[in-house]
């Protein structure tokens, strides 16, 4: 359980930040104690991962929930859609995929917090880039940005399991998105160490590719070739034959075109 509580907290959780909130409303720190209560069942606790405290609000876990009533297929492959999309158009690292009880949810890890706005701005421009509201069920119940959440694995109130699985087992979840039985925790760390968070490059690079994208920032004008300056050669003169040039020539003429002539073979 250490081991799994430390997976947790490198990926999606600050110190500043960590803490869960009581019934009454009341927020309080999330131990390690109350995480390990949480993930063995005993006592389920909501978890902030907006850290509102003296830095202006700040995240480093961007959680997207494809739910509601209905529609379990369409909802996977909204979220396969948007999976796919951050690795191989944002280029980014592969997020982790959790079932909740009644939704499929999506985990991006940051490395480094960023403000709430900035993290908000993020996930409206994968929805509206990557998924267009093309079904009555996605444009009724688009993926929601979620900042208050239960950490999976975890107990839900349904007496539905909420774990972390391996994507390609998504589409087994489409009828009923929870398990019946606690998750094993070895199993629920094997899918979080391999895990990468997003650096901060990466990070603004594809937020700027978002925002390119949507027309919100002017795209960076393409680089205007420079033109190789003329090299004073009879070598490069028009219409010059090779039969009328000499080795000195020749040189000249490989190096303006920045390449290196070697002689290796003795003519007979």
């Amino acid at each position: 359980m250490h081991k799994l509580i430390s997976e947790l907290t490198r990926l999606y959780l600050l110190d500043e930040q960590q803490l869960y909130l009581e019934a009454g409303g009341g927020a309080q720190p999330l131990t390690p104690a109350v995480l390990a209560r949480h993930l063995s069942g005993e006592h389920t606790v909501p978890v902030q991962l907006l850290q509102d405290r003296g830095h202006g609000g700040l995240t480093r876990a961007l959680v997207l929930e494809f739910g509601g009533k209905g529609g379990g297929e369409a909802h996977w492959s909204a979220l396969c859609a948007i999976a796919n999309a951050v690795q191989h158009e944002l280029d980014l690292p592969a997020p982790a995929v959790s079932i909740s009880g009644t939704a499929f949810q999506l985990w991006l890890s940051l490395a480094t917090p960023v403000p709430a706005g900035q993290a908000r701005q993020f996930v409206q421009l994968l929805r509206t880039t990557f998924l267009p509201a093309s079904t009555d069920i996605l444009a009724a119940a688009p993926p929601d940005y979620v900042e208050q959440v239960a950490l999976p694995p975890c107990l839900q109130p349904s007496g539905k399991w909420a774990a972390f699985i391996h994507p390609s087992m998504g589409a087994a979840f489409v009828d009923e998105p929870g398990l019946d039985m606690p998750p094993p925790p070895a199993a629920q760390l094997g899918f979080l160490e391999s895990l990468r968070s997003i650096n901060p490059a990466q990070f603004a690079q594809a937020l700027a590719k978002l925002q390119g994208h949507a027309g919100l920032v002017e795209p960076a004008p393409a680089p205007v070739p420079v033109a190789a300056p003329p090299v004073a050669s009879p070598a490069t003169a028009p219409g010059l034959l090779l039969q009328d040039a000499n080795l000195e020539d020749i040189v000249r003429w490989l190096h303006a075109r920045n390449i290196e002539p070697t002689f290796r073979h003795r003519l007979p």
